[in-house]
């Protein structure tokens, strides 16, 4: 049986919607019949997800093995890179975190990581009928000497390439033609055809520069995808989150997430940014603090230092300040170790050293290794701010390094880790402030409610009938509804030749 043809996204840039696209296309195929896979060969995202064996991988790719209806496993993103420092990542391999390393440090790994980025996409060819590969940043940054990700993959799966760029952002032809200028000729060879994202306005307005673009480049524009709004795919930029949730004036709920420097899995607040009059904003002021119903301390890929940064940005006192008001304040995951009374990282895992907590909640952490990556199924907890979604089944995953001891009520009561039956607690509750390792947690649509319910309550609004309703688990059969007719699909898929006859649901 020959190896399953691919097709690749590449884009002129980081954020011009290969994401989007490559999910988008998943569930095209699958919707016409085939058995198709994400893969993106390196990541480098602080969002993670968690396979089903406890292999940590990049969250866009877990999206999209979502909207191709099939579970994400370490192939589909062998190497994730979460930065640590501005010149310093974690390297995860095949999901498991390897090293701490600089640029120069990664560049010599290369060599040895290449062949397991082979072995990986060999893997998903031979288990699927269509792979769909996402590049990453641009094929076409001449500093960079070494390729993991863009057109030294496309060649090793012969994968024709869709070219991506951002019309919203502006000079999306100068982008597409200046990248195709700085390619190799083989490289550029590899280019079957253009797509322009987040368009908007009259298509008949674009028609002259789509002509000469083609032209130009002797390539066909495949596809105009319109500008989609927000909330179709899990973000990897922040930003966006607040785009799509209410604005402040306009809400019922203010939600402040505080952008600490190392920021991870942020896309935890994402399913509060969907409800109706929820604002959420993502803040480092402590007016911003002051003035917010409910507070959430986020994940972080350095905990310590983060905590740091809180102190010195005058922040930890506004958290503790909403805490005494009654307001509710979430941690999550780093963020809970944060509310604690001490943190101790005897072994150097971070940074070394010891600093005292918030002291919000009655616990205390250690950090230690290796890290815990591990799907968990939860049930809500009788106490707090999640009181009235006692019992609430919860889906979601750990990452995290470091063994919280506790006292007092649990967050949550966790009944399975890894597959494996427990009873567990995880978590505590103080007053208004609940703290947990659990990522996905607010995707429980009646503990979500709960949450937004006592808030308002707190704030004294009425509450919206509308909040915890659907969780969006439709968000990629609309993301193909409205993708598939902007793109010329016949032509795609002949690059790939598996034909697909419909875009609908």
């Amino acid at each position: 049986m020959s190896p399953a043809p691919c097709l690749m996204v590449q884009g002129t840039a980081s954020g011009v919607g290969k994401s989007l696209l490559t999910a988008a296309l998943c569930r095209i195929f699958r919707r016409a019949g085939y058995r198709v896979a994400p893969f993106k060969s390196q990541n480098m995202s602080l969002n993670a997800a968690v396979t089903l064996d406890g292999g940590e991988i990049g969250r866009a790719q877990a999206a999209q093995a979502e909207a191709a209806g099939i579970d994400a496993t370490v192939d589909m993103n062998p190497i994730l890179l979460k930065p640590e420092a501005d010149d310093r990542s974690q390297v995860i391999v095949r999901g498991r975190a390897v090293t701490s390393a600089g640029w120069a440090e990664y560049g010599r790994m290369t060599p040895g990581l290449w062949p397991l980025v082979a072995e990986s996409l060999t893997r998903l060819r031979r288990q699927y009928d269509v792979v769909v590969i996402e590049g990453a940043g641009s094929p076409a940054e001449i500093n960079i000497p070494w390729d993991l990700v863009n057109m030294r993959v496309a060649a090793l799966a012969a994968a024709p390439v869709l070219l991506v760029g951002d019309i919203d952002r502006g000079g999306v032809f100068a982008a597409l033609i200046g990248t195709l200028a700085l390619l190799a000729p083989e490289d550029r060879a590899r280019v079957a055809g253009l797509v322009i994202n987040r368009f908007r306005g009259e298509r008949a307005v674009l028609a002259p520069g789509l002509a000469l673009l083609a032209e130009r480049t002797g390539l066909p524009v495949l596809g105009v995808v319109p500008h989609l709004g927000d909330g179709l795919v899990p973000e990897e930029d922040s930003l966006a989150l607040e785009a799509q949730s209410a604005a402040p004036d306009d809400a019922r709920v203010v939600v402040a997430v505080v952008r600490l420097p190392r920021i991870a899995n942020f896309d935890d607040a994402e399913p509060l940014a969907r409800e109706p009059g929820v604002a959420v904003r993502f803040v480092t002021r402590a007016a911003e603090i002051d003035a917010a119903d409910v507070v959430i301390v986020p994940g972080s890929k350095s905990t310590m230092a983060d905590l740091a940064w809180l102190r010195a940005r005058g922040l930890a006192p506004a958290i503790g300040r909403a805490a005494r008001e009654g307001r509710i304040v979430l941690g999550l995951c780093g963020g809970f170790q944060m509310l604690g009374e001490r943190l101790a990282d005897p072994d150097g895992v971070e940074t070394g050293g010891e600093a005292p907590g918030l002291a919000l909640l009655p616990v205390s952490t250690t950090f230690t290794s290796p890290k815990t990556t591990v799907r968990v199924r939860a049930r809500a907890s009788a106490h707090g701010p999640f009181a009235a979604a006692a019992g609430a089944e919860i889906t979601g995953y750990e990452i995290h390094a470091g063994v919280t001891l506790t006292r007092g009520p649990a967050a949550v009561t966790i009944f399975e880790r890894g597959g494996v039956a427990t009873e567990t607690a995880d978590g505590a509750v103080a007053g208004s402030v609940v703290g947990t390792y659990v990522h996905g947690l607010l995707t429980c649509a009646p503990l979500r409610r709960a949450l937004l319910v006592e808030a308002a309550r707190r704030r004294g609004v009425a509450a919206d009938p509308g909040w915890g309703g659907a969780d969006g688990a439709d968000r990629y059969d609309r993301l193909a509804d409205l993708v598939g007719p902007t793109l010329d699909l016949a032509a795609i898929t002949r690059l790939v030749r598996r034909p697909v006859v419909t875009v609908t649901a």
